[in-house]
């Protein structure tokens, strides 16, 4: 498998096939005398920002905390997580149950719930 190709920037799906986002980033273990290792997959802003450079990575991460975002660091995905990798990459997580979709929350709260005719419900 080609990790580039095949893994960065792919959307990923929770187990109940729901957006997580895309691949920001791939962490390698760097291990003496031993192959390089996947450990953890990525996503989020900070990661994002980190790769086209580390002070606009460092960047968004104030931005996302003056924001009061509560989750500013990305969210690692352990590569035992990782169940199939296609046009989508598969992890065997709850998105609920995790900080992926901390902005859509957000934004829903504070930003769509105060739309005239918007609906309240979860979607």
């Amino acid at each position: 498998m080609n990790i580039i190709r095949d893994v960065l920037d792919n959307q990923l799906v929770d187990s109940d096939r729901r957006h997580l986002g895309k691949v920001d980033g791939i962490v390698i273990e760097l291990r003496d005398g031993e192959p390089p290792r996947l450990t953890y997959i990525e996503t989020g802003m900070t990661t994002l920002g980190r790769r086209i450079h580390p002070r606009l990575g460092r960047w968004v991460a104030a931005i996302e905390s003056s924001w009061g975002a509560k989750q500013s660091e990305p969210l690692r995905i352990p590569w035992s997580k990782v169940r199939n990798v296609g046009i989508d990459v598969e992890v065997e997580i709850e998105a609920d149950k995790t900080p992926a979709l901390a902005y859509e929350k957000w934004l829903r709260e504070h930003i769509i719930s105060r739309i005239p005719g918007a609906e309240h419900g979860n979607s």
